[in-house]
C-alpha cells in the first residue's frame, strides 16, 4: 500500500467519523439543528464517496460484474452530497425577507435553488447513460482517468461530471468566502476560510482534470505522466476533503463542548433528581431512568432536560419544606460548617444535609405542615443554577443516612427546645 492509498483510508475514516458525530443533531437535534440535515447528507454522501475510492473497495467493485462500477457509485454518491451542499447553502443564506432589497448573494443562492436539483438528476441520468455507451470498459481500471486518457467517451463522461463539481465548488467557494468576511466569531471565521480554501482546491481539481483529459484526446500522454498527474490531483483532492472536514467541524466544537458539559451536569445531577422525583413520582415529565437510558434520550435536547432536572429539584425541595421545621436549616448550616473548613463548599453541603433530612423525615411518614426556611437563590441564571445544583449534588452523595438523621433529630429538638424553653441536643458534631 503507497502512501496515497494509506491518505485515502484516512480521510473517508475522518469523513465518516464527521458524518456520525453530526448526524444525531441533524436527525434528533432542535429546528436549527434540523436545518443542518442538508449539509450532513453532504458528509454522508461524500464519505461513501471516498470510500469507495480507497484501494481495496474500487478493486473490488471495478473487477464485479459490472466493469469500473466504483467509478459509477463514486459519482452519484458525490452528486448526491452536492446536491445536499447547495441545499444547505440555500438554506443558509437563501432565507431573506421578500420584500425590499435582496443582497445579491441571497439573489444568487434563490438562482442556485431553481436549477440545482434539476442539475443533479440531468447529471445522473447522463452520467449512466454515458458510462454504460460510450465508456470503454471492456477491463477494469485502477485509477480510471489515468487508464483511460486519450478516450474520448471516458473524456465526454468525466466531463461532464467536472462540469457539475466544479460549478458547485465554484458557488460554495464564492458563499463561503462571503460568509467568511463577515463571520463573528473566530472558530466560525477560521472554519469557514478552511472550506473555502477547500473549494477553490476543488476548482482548480476538475479545472486541471478536465483539461488533462481533452488535451489527452489530441496527443495521448505516456503512461508514467497520466499516472503521475492521477496521483498528484488526487493528492490535491485529500487535501481538500482534510480542510473541508476539519474546517466543517471547527464552528460546531462549540456546541460540541456545550454538549459535553450538559452531559456532565447530567451524569453529575441524575443521582439526586432521581431519588427525588422517585419521592414525588407525579412531577417530572417521564419516570426517572438509569443514567444510561437518560443519557441516550435524543427526542429531547440535552440543555432542555438540564433545565428541567434543575426545576424537577426546585419543585421538590419546595414540597419537601413542607414536612420539616423552621429549624432544619441552622442544623444543616452548622452539620455543614462543622464537616468541612471551606467556606464554598460549606454551602452546597448546608443544601445537601437540608435535602437529605428533609427527604428522610417525609419518606418515614412527616405530617404535611407550613413550609420551612430554606437557603437563599445562589443563583442569578439558569447557567448558574445548574453550576449550584451540581454542587449540591456532589455535596449530596457524602452525606450518609445516618447524619442526615441526626441533623434531622437536632432540628427537631432544636423545634421542641423553642416551644419549651429547653436547650437542644447537640449535633455529633458539636460533641466531637
Amino acid at each position: 500500500m503507497n502512501p496515497l492509498d494509506l491518505a485515502g483510508y484516512l480521510i473517508a475514516a475522518l469523513m465518516t467519523a464527521v458524518a456520525l458525530w453530526r448526524m444525531p443533531a441533524a436527525l434528533w437535534g432542535d429546528e436549527e439543528d434540523k436545518r443542518r440535515r442538508a449539509l450532513w447528507g453532504c458528509y454522508a454522501g461524500f464519505a461513501a464517496a471516498l470510500w469507495t475510492k480507497t484501494r481495496a473497495v474500487r478493486i473490488a467493485l471495478n473487477d464485479s460484474a459490472v466493469t469500473d462500477l466504483a467509478v459509477l457509485i463514486k459519482h452519484y454518491t458525490a452528486t448526491i452530497a452536492i446536491l445536499a451542499i447547495l441545499s444547505y447553502i440555500v438554506a443558509i443564506y437563501g432565507r431573506y425577507p421578500d420584500a425590499g432589497t435582496v443582497p445579491r448573494h441571497v439573489r444568487f443562492a434563490r438562482a442556485i435553488q431553481q436549477v440545482a436539483a434539476k442539475a443533479s438528476i440531468a447529471t445522473l441520468i447522463l452520467l449512466t447513460v454515458l458510462f454504460f455507451t460510450v465508456v470503454d470498459r471492456s477491463a477494469p481500471s485502477d485509477r480510471f482517468v489515468a487508464d483511460h486518457a486519450g478516450q474520448w467517451g471516458a473524456t465526454l463522461y468525466m466531463s461532464v461530471f467536472y462540469l457539475y463539481l466544479g460549478a458547485a465548488s465554484a458557488v460554495c467557494a464564492y458563499q463561503w468566502a462571503l460568509a467568511t468576511a463577515g463571520a463573528g466569531t473566530r472558530h466560525l471565521r477560521v472554519g469557514l476560510g478552511m472550506m473555502t480554501f477547500a473549494m477553490f482546491i476543488g476548482v482548480g481539481y476538475t479545472v486541471s482534470r478536465t483539461l488533462f483529459l481533452w488535451v489527452s484526446v489530441v496527443d495521448t500522454p505516456s503512461e508514467a505522466f497520466a499516472l503521475r498527474f492521477d496521483e498528484v490531483t488526487e493528492a490535491a483532492q485529500v487535501v481538500l476533503f482534510a480542510f473541508f472536514a476539519v474546517g466543517a467541524s471547527i464552528p460546531a466544537l462549540s456546541k460540541g463542548r456545550r454538549r459535553a458539559k450538559l452531559w456532565r451536569a447530567q451524569v453529575k445531577l441524575h443521582g439526586l433528581w432521581r431519588e427525588l422525583m422517585t419521592a414525588f413520582p407525579d412531577q417530572p415529565f417521564d419516570p426517572p431512568a438509569s443514567l444510561a437510558r437518560e443519557l441516550t434520550r435524543f427526542d429531547t435536547p440535552a440543555d432542555l432536560r438540564v433545565d428541567r432536572w434543575a426545576a424537577d429539584i426546585a419543585d421538590a425541595v419546595e414540597k419537601l419544606r413542607h414536612y420539616v421545621p423552621d429549624t432544619l436549616l441552622p442544623a444543616a448550616e452548622a452539620a455543614a460548617a462543622e464537616g468541612t473548613p471551606d467556606r464554598e463548599k460549606a454551602g452546597p453541603l448546608a443544601d445537601a444535609y437540608w435535602i437529605k433530612a428533609a427527604l428522610r423525615a417525609r419518606n418515614a411518614g412527616a405530617p404535611a405542615t407550613t413550609a420551612a426556611t430554606v437557603g437563599t437563590q445562589h443563583a442569578t441564571d439558569q447557567d448558574d443554577e445548574v453550576a449550584w445544583l451540581v454542587r449540591v449534588a456532589a455535596a449530596y452523595r457524602t452525606v450518609t443516612e445516618d447524619r442526615a438523621e441526626a441533623v434531622l433529630e437536632h432540628a427537631r429538638s432544636a423545634a421542641s427546645a423553642d416551644a419549651t424553653g429547653t436547650t437542644p441536643t447537640p449535633t455529633p458534631e458539636e460533641t466531637a
